[in-house]
């Protein structure tokens, strides 16, 4: 399993921005690896979030954070973003990257539940005051 280590987390107030990243190790191949960014609020389930295929072609939303967030990744710093304009109070959550060996699509989907990938960060919260 490839190691993975967030940051960028922290509290603004609605409206505001922040910009995520998700460090791998550097012993992995980054490119074989779909990259995806998911979250979890207190009391709910983790749900995901945006993801992106191995060499950036792709990339897949939730239909919440459509035209808000920003997936990307830098193959050659092992490091995956997610720029988040717009923030709302109900993106408060910890937010977690995660990887799988492989292609983000599925069954002509992308891959968004969490028994699809193998590895974890340790999550970053963001907290969005209104």
């Amino acid at each position: 399993q490839v190691q993975l280590v967030e940051s960028g987390g922290g509290s603004v107030q609605a409206g505001g921005s922040l910009r995520l990243s998700c460090a791998a190790s550097s012993e992995y191949t980054f490119t074989t690896y779909c990259m995806s960014w998911f979250r979890q609020a207190p009391g709910k389930e983790r749900e995901a979030v945006a993801a992106i295929s191995r060499f950036g072609r792709r990339t897949y939303y939730a239909d919440s954070v459509k035209g808000r967030f920003t997936i990307s990744r830098d193959n050659a710093k092992n490091t995956m973003y997610l720029q988040m304009n717009g923030l709302k109070p109900e993106d408060t959550a910890m937010y977690y990257c995660a990887a799988r060996e492989g292609p983000c699509l599925y069954g002509g989907t992308w891959r968004q539940d969490i028994t699809d990938y193998n590895s974890w960060g340790q999550g970053t919260q963001v907290t969005v005051s209104s």
